[in-house]
């Protein structure tokens, strides 16, 4: 791993490359220099051959057409004498034989050791060509006896232009390429000597070079980890010294940027967390990037599990809604994910996360709890229609009867009683049921405040019954389980006598004829209960949470009747509240209905009021 390293770096791919391009440069150079070289030695060497040949020529040519007496040598002997007094300057020349035209027969050889082939016919085939073509021929072979290159020459020989025999010449040449190697050498030597001195200067170049852009390497790594203290060293005022300063800049902007992005991501986290609201932030896929606390537990989700997953699959939106859909939507989405008996509402807004040029980069979605607003609203739409409709009754009926008697039924003494007796009624009712709801309405409000004093609960509770004993149906009884000690509480005595005011005439209305209304008082840790029981209908146990409910009835024709409100429960419900205790009841159908509720006492106030 760190040879591969190494020759990623760019300080040696810098020397590497400054090297190659030095030998590539030099290799050249000495290419095309060694060539011109060896061309101009083997030129000066064949010149020199061919001057001396030129002349052993014109020598050999005359002694050749020479008329001879009896005197005279022979031919051969003649040019024997010509090859042995030939020019001794030319060292190079090993063997220099003449060959005559017709008989192709070796007339003479400079070389003493091979005097037999004269007066034989010549093998050489270069000879052989030179005869033929009358044209001097050459060549370069390798001598196995020496293990020397030579160069061989055939000339030929010719009187008023007409070939009459041929010269061949033997030269050594080694010692021109032995010169040519010599010149390779000192070149190789010189290459060497250049490329060494080059690499000390590439490295020291390279290292100039690579020096600050390894630092800002080590900068950039240590950025990348979030440490913006380093700097880069500026070496020089070049270009590399000005890329260092303008890094060292950039490194400046980017802290001061982190620190800007970090603080407004700490803002942006606290205001998430702290907010009450749900927010869902996406990508721009429609994938959960981001969710707050609040939103996980309005979805009852986990937030590691949800990241990733699509916002329209995280509302339980797939089968209403695609995400192209949610980034076009402009109103609110209501969530309900009801149950049964248990209603859970939540309102969806959606806001676009989009560039300046149009691009969208996600969703923020904000959820809100509305499940109590929707109760509330509910309750509201079905409190006006319950108003609407109770005071609807009495009047159309008080229209209906002052219309007859408009029409003259006044003046009919049998029927006119009984309709202002009806519309007597129907306005009584009607003002019972303005002031049960402004009773309500006041309990509602804000800086509503009780007038509570400390009672004996007992004596208050014992008086009341005394009260409506005297005004009941004589064929319904009351029966008392009621402690004798006493029970202090705190309580506003109009309210508590409104509150039981209501129930025991509920009891008494429902009671059948013989039946019975049971009264208890029971202690219980810090507080009393309280418990009115009749032998009524009973109410059926799907309606029994229902009846604390304002304009609620069972049975709303009985109930009208009677002449009840149906206010009554919900107001001694409000009041009961107020007082710090609850309210609830229990019932069996056919056997009965009991109201129980509790208020709260102390039982030290029992010493103060003894």
């Amino acid at each position: 791993m760190k040879k591969v390293g190494l020759l990623r770096s760019i300080h040696v791919k810098f020397v590497v490359i400054y090297l190659l391009l030095i030998f590539v440069a030099m290799q050249i150079i000495g290419v095309y220099f060694i060539g011109k070289l060896e061309d101009n030695l083997v030129n000066n060497f064949q010149s020199s051959i061919r001057g001396h040949v030129n002349l052993l020529t014109y020598s050999i040519s005359e002694e050749m057409v020479k008329e001879r007496n009896d005197n005279d040598p022979t031919l051969e002997d003649a040019i024997k004498t010509i090859l042995r007094d030939r020019d001794k300057s030319s060292n190079n020349i090993t063997e220099v034989q003449v060959i005559e035209l017709r008989s192709r027969r070796v007339l003479g050889t400079s070389d003493p050791g091979n005097q037999s082939i004269v007066g034989k016919k010549t093998t050489e085939d270069i000879i052989k060509r030179t005869l033929v073509l009358g044209a001097a021929d050459q060549d370069v072979l390798y001598d196995l006896k020496t293990n020397r290159r030579v160069w061989v020459l055939a000339v030929p020989v010719d009187y008023n232009e007409k070939v009459i025999g041929a010269v061949y010449v033997i030269a050594d040449m080694e010692n021109v390429f032995d010169q040519l190697d010599e010149i390779n050498h000192i070149f190789i030597t010189g290459t060497a000597i250049a490329l060494s001195i080059t690499a000390l200067l590439g490295v020291w170049l390279a290292k100039t070079i690579t020096r600050p852009m390894t630092d800002m390497r080590k900068q950039a790594i240590a950025m990348s980890k979030g440490n913006f203290s380093r700097k880069v060293k500026v070496y020089g005022d070049d270009e590399i010294g000005q890329l260092a300063v303008t890094f060292n800049n950039l490194t400046k902007r980017l802290q001061e940027s982190q620190s800007s992005t970090e603080g407004e991501r700490r803002k942006l986290s606290s205001i998430l967390s702290y907010m009450t609201d749900g927010v869902i932030s996406t990508d721009r896929r429609g994938r959960v990037i981001l969710i707050n606390e609040p939103a996980a537990k309005l979805l009852d989700v986990s937030r590691e599990t949800v990241l990733n997953q699509p916002i329209i699959e995280l509302l339980d939106l797939e089968d209403d809604y695609t995400f192209e859909d949610l980034l076009e939507e402009r109103d609110s989405v209501i969530l309900d994910y009801s149950k049964p008996k248990q209603p859970y509402i939540l309102r969806a807004n959606f806001s676009v996360i989009q560039k300046e040029t149009g691009f969208v980069n996600g969703l923020i979605t904000v959820l809100h709890d509305i499940t109590e607003q929707e109760k509330i609203e509910e309750e509201r739409r079905e409190f006006v229609a319950n108003v609407s409709h109770e005071l609807r009754t009495p009047l159309t009926t008080m229209r209906s009867y002052l219309e007859a008697l408009a029409e003259g039924a006044w003046k009919d003494e049998a029927i006119a009683p009984s309709f202002l007796n009806v519309t007597q009624n129907e306005t009584e009712r009607m003002i019972r049921l303005v002031n049960d709801l402004l009773q309500l309405s006041k309990m509602d409000s804000r800086d509503y405040k009780l007038k509570s004093g400390w009672v004996n609960f007992n004596d208050f509770f014992n008086h009341l019954i005394d009260r409506l004993e005297m005004s009941k149906k004589e064929t319904i009884t009351f029966k008392r389980y009621i402690p004798k000690e006493s029970f202090f509480v705190d309580i506003d005595e109009d309210k508590i006598t409104q509150v039981l005011y209501n129930i025991i005439s509920n009891a008494t209305k429902y009671s059948p004829e013989g039946g019975q209304i049971t009264f208890r008082v029971k202690d219980e840790e810090k507080s009393i209960i309280i418990s009115i029981s009749d032998e009524g209908v009973g109410i059926p146990k799907s309606n029994l949470e229902k009846i604390f409910e304002r304009f609620y009835r069972v049975d709303k024709a009985r109930s009208r009747n009677l002449g009840g409100t149906g206010l009554g429960l919900a107001i001694a419900k409000e009041m009961i509240v107020a007082h710090g205790g609850k309210i609830w009841a229990k019932s069996v159908e056919g056997k009965g209905t009991t109201i129980y509720f509790t208020l709260p006492y102390e039982l030290e106030q029992e010493d103060d009021w003894s």
